[in-house]
């Protein structure tokens, strides 16, 4: 499984344009490319994906077990020519003193090579004790090339070129200079909506040029090649069947956080999923159960406001027990209103509480739940997440049910998280679906409960 770590010294170095260029400039020489992520993020893999042409896959530490990192990764690496995996912030980043959630870490565990994004703007001698130490941080990390960013121009890599050679041992294997062309604005790395994709695919195709002209690709490859073999034997799939089930999700420019292993688990388990376009869609399916993803409602209330006719009926499903999970997104949208900018519209209106916009994250960073007692999917073992919202719920009625206290993040209130009502659960964490603490084994035990109720 020929694989490379892509990395950096710092965030904010251009890692993820130049993983998503080489995606895409790999793609475009006819090699599968299986890229991966590291961390939370739903935004990246979006592009990452698009740009492989292959779905994207996150690993976390926090999310996951470091059984099933290898796993997920043997499982979609097995067939790619390379697979890319991009860190997130720099290699040596963690939450702990340890480092063992860091970069490093993962790299270590999956025997990756790394290559190193160095921002080199304003930088000439000084790159030399900066790999250096890179370096010597950590002997069991294999440092085989660096990729310079954000150059000034050819005579400012070749002075780079010159000190990296005289001073150090690993190879410069690309140089990027300074281009404004393949810049993607923040907001345009989240959704990509439908109509907006042949000016993403421009885009992407517009970065893998410039990538592959200035990055020594056949390099890249041989360096992926030189990784060792990863003693991981593919586990057999134990996802339950779910037996026949449709399950609603939404699906458009407004909502679209979703894991692709998580959809891989619905579908393996036998789960009919069925896009729901929350913008356009005049009707609500027939469907067993529905789930409303992550994304930016706010983008797009006007829209999801003159829905009438979907909201009114989405609201009537749940309010008839249709069992119905959401995520961040998902609450603002089922809540009774949305307000940003100045401007109030109303949403679905099932979840009492009026949705509020601020300027800086209410929620932000990696959340743990403990399950209440109260929830009526009955979890138990504390729950790991993550959250990055904006906004806030506010005038919930005081005697509202919550499956989750929060024991790390921030939830609804500081102290909550999981509203419940009838069969609805909705919170602002977003959760992994698949494994021992996902929301789709309960959640899917509640669709078969109430459609057996409902058939009897």
């Amino acid at each position: 499984m020929p694989r490379v770590f892509i990395s950096a010294a710092h965030k904010s170095s251009g890692k993820t344009t130049l993983t998503l260029g080489l995606c895409a400039a790999l793609h475009a020489r006819g090699h599968a490319v299986q890229p991966f992520k590291k961390g939370p993020d739903y935004i990246d893999p979006l592009w990452l994906g698009m740009a492989a042409q292959r779905p994207c896959y996150n690993l976390d530490f926090h999310m996951m077990q470091r059984r099933e990192i290898e796993q997920q990764f043997v499982r979609n690496a097995a067939n790619a020519r390379i697979s890319l995996i991009e860190g997130n912030k720099g290699l040596y980043d963690g939450l702990d003193l340890d480092g063992s959630n860091s970069n490093a870490a993962l790299a270590k565990l999956l025997g990756a090579p790394v290559v190193l994004v160095i921002d080199a703007r304003g930088m000439t001698r000084g790159v030399a004790p900066l790999i250096l130490g890179y370096q010597a941080f950590d002997r069991d990390i294999r440092i085989a090339g660096v990729i310079l960013n954000n150059l000034g121009g050819s005579r400012h890599e070749s002075k780079l070129r010159a000190v990296i050679e005289h001073y150090t041992d690993v190879e410069v294997i690309g140089a990027v200079q300074h281009d404004a062309s393949m810049q993607i604005a923040e907001r345009h790395l989240g959704l990509v909506p439908a109509n907006e994709q042949d000016a993403a695919r421009t885009r992407i195709r517009h970065v893998g040029e410039r990538v592959a002209a200035q990055v020594d690709l056949d390099r890249l490859l041989a360096i992926a090649d030189s990784a060792p073999g990863l003693d991981a034997p593919l586990e057999p799939d134990s996802t339950p069947s779910a037996g026949r089930l449709r399950i609603g999700i939404a699906h458009d420019q407004a909502f679209g956080f979703y894991y692709s292993e998580d959809l891989d688990s619905l579908r393996a388990a036998g789960v009919e999923l069925v896009d729901i376009d929350t913008l356009h869609a005049a009707a609500l399916p027939e469907v067993d159960g529905l789930v409303i993803g992550g994304g930016f409602p706010e983008m797009f209330m006007a829209e999801l406001e003159a829905n009438v006719p979907l909201r009114t009926q989405i609201r009537n499903a749940i309010e008839g027990g249709l069992p119905t999970y959401a995520e961040c997104g998902g609450l603002m949208y089922l809540s009774k209103s949305l307000s940003w900018q100045g401007r109030t519209c109303e949403m679905v209106g099932v979840v009492p509480g009026n949705t509020v916009m601020h300027e800086r994250p209410v929620g932000r960073g990696y959340a743990r739940l403990q399950p209440t007692g109260d929830d009526r999917w009955q979890e138990s073992a504390p729950i790991p997440a993550h959250e990055f919202h904006y906004s806030s719920l506010e005038n919930l009625p005081a005697d509202s049910i919550y499956a989750y206290q929060v024991k790390r993040g921030h939830g609804i209130d500081g102290q909550h998280d999981g509203y419940q009502l009838h069969n609805l659960l909705a919170g602002y964490v977003h959760r992994r679906g698949t494994g021992a603490q996902g929301w789709i084994a309960p959640f899917l035990n509640q669709v078969r409960a109430h459609k057996a109720r409902a058939a009897a």
